[in-house]
């Protein structure tokens, strides 16, 4: 179980480096870029960043290049605002939790959707 200092830590890196995306790549160009986790090793010295990208595949993957080409750079905003002994390496990761969230919703509709009227999908026999 993680201590409450690195949950703490975990939290803060994750609004900061949410910020510095939003400061320094436009929309248009990366399409929207979401931070929606940060997975901090014990040590503090590195972290795997989840983020989702929202827009047309092609802002998609450009958003993944722009982050993978500035990464130093973003790393050195987020040691600038959070004041840690070690900045952590970044690492960012494509996560589409999302979308496979949204598409299981989107099932779940159409399964109730289909289901005779007035019956719910539990009370089947």
């Amino acid at each position: 179980m993680p201590s409450l200092r690195h949950e703490r830590v975990r939290e803060l890196l994750k609004r900061e480096i949410g910020e510095a995306i939003r400061r320094e790549f436009h929309v248009n160009e990366a399409g929207l870029i979401s931070v929606n986790d940060v997975d901090l090793a014990g040590d503090l010295k590195s972290a795997v960043v989840f983020i989702s990208i929202f827009g047309n595949p092609a802002q998609q993957k450009r958003g993944l290049q722009l982050l993978a080409d500035n990464r130093v750079r973003i790393q050195g905003l987020v040691a600038r605002s959070v004041v840690l002994k070690y900045t952590p390496t970044l690492k960012f990761v494509f996560d589409d939790s999302i979308v496979r969230g949204n598409r299981v919703l989107q099932i779940i509709e159409e399964l109730e959707r289909s289901s005779p009227a007035g019956e719910k999908p539990d009370e089947q026999k």
